[in-house]
Order: structure tokens, then C-alpha cells, then sequence
């Protein structure tokens, strides 16, 4: 197993490139990304965004470059990092047939055997203890949202990615899956997240590190604490109209 420093970055990106044809999605990619951190990643729709995003979750290899995740070469490796990464998309990946902890017990096998006890957390972390038994095609979009983070932490992963989460989410439901997020990053783990968003004020908000795209190229990378707000706003309302790669 090719395994890097394990106190080394989360994520360490250098020169990745995705090619479709004669266009490219990605387009040179660097990227170090310190664990316990929390990237949102901005841009125009086009920019590269989701498959920069497919990358980091091995849905995806990139054309060319090189890629490291949680200290393992992750072109080399990948199935040494599936069971260390989970993904939350603005699709739930659950089974509507199957109720809450049939699902969760599904997902967690394709671990091994499924953990009961994490399980019971995971459905009170989420607050839908009390729907546990009930079929997930019942369940309103927000609490589909909910069910989705448990999912995706059902492995106890140390990297979590996250697909424009809040699609579809009325205010309330927006603001518990608020309240949740800000819960597993509390819990002492060090996990370390990226978001695909476009909301930038939500994704600012949540972030400590910001990224923009633009036609497959990195504009920005930075620390929050080290930019300015007012114009880190100017420049990616400049970047969203540059328009689509």
C-alpha cells in the first residue's frame, strides 16, 4: 500500500486534468488541503466543480496529474480509500422501499458487519429515531437529507464530500441540515470536508478554506482568515461571468 505521511494533508492535488474530447473539465488542478478543514468550492455552472468532486470520491480518474487523499495515492490505491470517504449529494442515494435502518444497515455491510449501536446513533444524530421503521419514499425531501448524512457517515469516514447538499431544501430543513453539519464536525473526529456549492454566502459561511473554478482552472485557493470578504465576493461574481467552460 503506498501510504504518505499520515499527518500529511487531507487532500494533495498537483496538475490533474480531465478530458472529454477535445474539452477539458479540469485543467491543471493544484490542490493541499489541510484534514480537519472545511473547503467549499465555487463557480460557474461548467466550471468543473462536480467533476473535480468525482475525483476526490473515485467516481472518476482523472485524464492525467496526480492525486493523494489521506496520505494514499489515490490512482494507485483507490480501494484502499473507499471505506475512509463519504458523499453527500443533493441525490439521496437511499432505497425508497427500504425503511431508514435497513438502509443504514445495508450501507453500513458494504463495510462488514453492520455496527447496531452506530446505527441507533447515527438515526438520533439525524433525529428520525422516531421514523426509523417507516418506509424512506415516505419521508419529506429534508428528512431524505438527513437520512443521507447518516449514510454517508455510517462508515465513520474521515474525508465527507458534499454535492450541492442544500438543492432543494425549504429554509427550515436548510437550517437543521445547518444545525447537523455543524454537530459532525464538532464531534471530534478531525474530518476533514468539501462542498460543491452555489451559494456562496452559505458556503463562505461554513468554510475555512475557499476555492473558485473557472473553466477547469483553480482562480483562488485560499484560507479564509487571509481573505478579504468584500472581495472575495467581487471576484467570484466576476468569475460567474465568465459563464460556462
Amino acid at each position: 500500500m503506498l501510504v504518505r505521511d499520515a499527518v500529511g494533508p487531507a487532500v494533495e492535488a498537483h496538475g490533474l486534468v480531465k478530458q472529454f474530447g477535445d474539452r477539458r473539465a479540469l485543467d491543471g488542478v493544484d490542490l493541499a488541503l489541510p484534514r480537519g478543514s472545511f473547503l467549499s468550492i465555487f463557480g460557474p455552472n461548467g466550471a468543473g466543480k462536480t467533476t473535480l468532486l468525482r475525483q476526490l470520491a473515485l467516481l472518476a480518474r482523472p485524464t492525467r496529474g496526480e492525486l493523494h487523499i489521506l496520505g494514499v495515492d489515490a490512482l494507485e490505491e483507490p480501494d484502499v480509500l473507499r471505506s475512509r470517504i463519504g458523499l453527500i449529494s443533493h441525490k439521496s442515494m437511499l432505497y425508497g422501499d427500504l425503511t431508514a435502518h435497513e438502509n443504514l444497515e445495508f450501507f453500513a455491510s458494504l463495510y462488514g458487519e453492520p455496527d447496531q449501536a452506530r446505527i441507533d446513533e447515527l438515526l438520533r444524530l439525524v433525529e428520525l429515531d422516531h421514523r426509523r421503521n417507516d418506509p424512506v419514499r415516505t419521508y419529506s425531501r429534508g428528512m431524505q437529507q438527513r437520512l443521507s448524512i447518516a449514510r454517508a457517515l455510517v462508515n465513520d469516514p474521515d474525508l465527507v464530500l458534499l454535492d450541492e447538499p442544500y438543492s432543494g431544501l425549504d429554509p427550515h430543513a436548510a437550517e437543521l441540515f445547518d444545525r447537523l453539519i455543524g454537530r459532525v464536525r464538532e464531534d471530534g473526529c478531525n474530518r476533514t470536508f468539501i462542498m460543491v456549492s452555489h451559494d456562496l454566502a452559505k458556503g463562505y459561511a461554513l468554510c475555512s478554506h475557499a476555492l473558485i473554478l473557472a473553466r477547469g482552472q483553480v482562480v483562488v485557493c485560499a484560507e479564509k482568515q487571509g481573505i478579504d470578504a468584500a472581495a472575495f465576493k467581487d471576484l467570484y461574481l466576476a468569475t460567474v461571468g465568465m459563464g460556462v467552460a
